[in-house]
């Protein structure tokens, strides 16, 4: 079996982090059935981990070059996991793969968080008098589950997390084949070299998608989030709605849904605020070669918001992502709030510690396809993001019972000026014939025009009693009529009002 991630981001630990991680340099069956079931019993609720044997630690990657197994190491391995898998309780076996780094044979056992937890294991599974006790993850490191640790571990016994459940609605017939072969593709997993071949529950399988007896099987929700043409079938209102209101609440607005598998929905819900709203500003230096660059708002800070609020959201609850643009903000917000772990005054620091996630699996899959940033690392992303922008802070909001969650983007200070409709002193009555008739608005620029050739878009903006963007449009289809051309660059030069030149 060939493993479904890439095999060298996961030694470099890049799209799993370090402390889901254990690197062996040899066969050490002892420590490693005690990870193996502390992996198991995932209290976290972060995805499992993997096992990497035949690779050293080092400052939590895998050295480079690997230092390998042989033949002979890996047979022996392989027929001591037979008998060693037994001694869990209850019954447990770990994926196991063989793969090739640096031209040597390692073996990588990947354990997902268990359907039948919680998992006990002999301290020492070589020994003949055998104590089985609890072990968990601690960080990077697994210990014994006792007093309150261990109380918690015995409370979660089945209950597995919403998108690791399997989904007994569906069938195989709504995973679509295609997608993921497109996911494979897109990780360079090395299970992509024989997905074509691969009979669909053969692949499905591998990845982990698939529960219940060989005869009826069915897949899980998150194969269903990700691999399903159509999942708010199964999940209702499972879609983003993005709401703009381009000159306020109260004025006309434009509504788009966006649906499909959730990657889809992140890639094409980012595209068209990228398409409709985001704007760039380019501000020469003197004596500086570099110019500053700001944007209304940064692109990478949308990216983690949108991408988290699918990962995080209560897929249970039907409410779509709604995502609401202003003229002078940008709020997400999506059904299901932190955990009650985290405190809300550590959003604003991004210095966050969470316990356990509600959907461990699909962010594994988020952050495989780079759309997610790592555990807990999300929150700081974005606030250093909006920082180096030159932005204001987001703001981050839930309820008391953490029902829901909100993240607001405020504009950057320098496109307020911009977008602002300014008030002159004309009459309300002729301002609204202004904008809302055309004509009388174009008779009116080249007016101003014509008694002030240096006039910028802004005080035109403030005569007419419209935003900037109204104004440049008008602007070019004068210039499109050839009734006005410009003289000189675009910071200098003026407008000329052709009609009136004389020949």
């Amino acid at each position: 079996m060939e493993l479904p991630i890439n095999l060298n981001d996961l030694l470099s630990c890049r799209t799993v982090e370090s402390e889901r991680v254990e690197f062996k340099a040899g066969w050490n069956p002892d420590a490693i059935y005690r990870t193996i079931a502390a992996f198991a019993n995932d209290i976290n609720n972060i995805g499992g981990g993997y096992i990497v044997i035949g690779a050293e630690d080092e400052n939590g990657r895998a050295k480079r070059p690997v230092k390998g197994l042989d033949v002979n190491e890996l047979d022996f391995i392989q027929k001591q996991m037979v008998g060693f898998n037994n001694l869990i309780r209850p019954y447990y076996a770990p994926k196991l793969y063989i793969e090739t780094a640096d031209t040597r044979e390692i073996l990588v056992l990947w354990i997902t968080g268990g359907n039948e937890r919680p998992y006990e294991v002999p301290e020492s599974v070589t020994t003949t008098h055998k104590q089985w006790k609890y072990f968990i993850r601690r960080y990077s490191s697994t210990i014994e589950a006792r007093g309150k640790d261990k109380q918690e571990l015995l409370s979660l016994a089945n209950r597995v997390p919403f998108d690791d459940r399997v989904n007994t609605y569906s069938s195989l017939e709504d995973i679509s084949l295609t997608l993921v072969r497109d996911h494979l593709r897109e990780v360079k997993s090395r299970l992509n070299e024989s997905a074509e071949e691969l009979p669909k529950v053969s692949l499905l399988a591998q990845m982990d998608l698939l529960a219940g007896p060989p005869e009826m099987l069915y897949p899980k929700n998150v194969a269903l989030m990700l691999f399903c043409d159509y999942p708010d079938k199964f999940f209702p209102y499972s879609y983003i709605d993005v709401v703009y209101f381009p000159k306020g609440r109260t004025e006309p607005f434009t509504e788009k849904q966006f649906k499909g598998p959730v990657q889809r929905q992140i890639k094409d819900a980012l595209s068209f605020i990228q398409t409709i709203v985001l704007l760039e500003k380019v501000t020469k230096v003197p004596g500086r070669a570099e110019a500053d660059r700001k944007w209304n708002y940064p692109y990478e800070a949308l990216e983690e918001i949108v991408a988290n609020s699918i990962y995080h959201r209560e897929y249970q609850e039907r409410e779509p992502v709604t995502i609401r643009i202003e003229p002078d903000q940008i709020m997400v917000y999506n059904l299901g709030g932190p955990d009650r772990s985290l405190r809300m005054e550590d959003f604003a620091t991004g210095h966050l510690a969470p316990t356990r996630y509600r959907n461990r699996r699909l962010g594994d899959f988020l952050k495989e396809l780079d759309l997610t940033e790592g555990r807990a690392t999300g929150i700081a992303a974005i606030i250093k993001i909006m920082r180096n922008n030159g932005s204001p802070d987001p703001v981050f909001e839930t309820d008391e019972d953490r029902t829901w969650f909100r993240v607001t983007l405020p504009i950057h200070p320098d496109f307020i000026q911009d977008e602002d409709v300014v008030e002159d002193d004309l009459e309300n009555d002729l301002e609204n014939d202004l904008e809302n008739d055309l004509e009388k608005r174009l008779e009116k620029i080249l007016s101003l025009i014509a008694s002030e050739p240096q006039i910028s878009m802004k005080t035109l903006g403030k005569h007419i009693g419209v935003d900037s963007s109204t104004i440049k449009r008008d602007l070019m289809k004068l210039k499109a009529d050839q009734k006005i051309r410009r003289i000189g660059p675009a910071k200098g030069g003026y407008w000329k009002v052709t009609d009136t030149e004389q020949p």
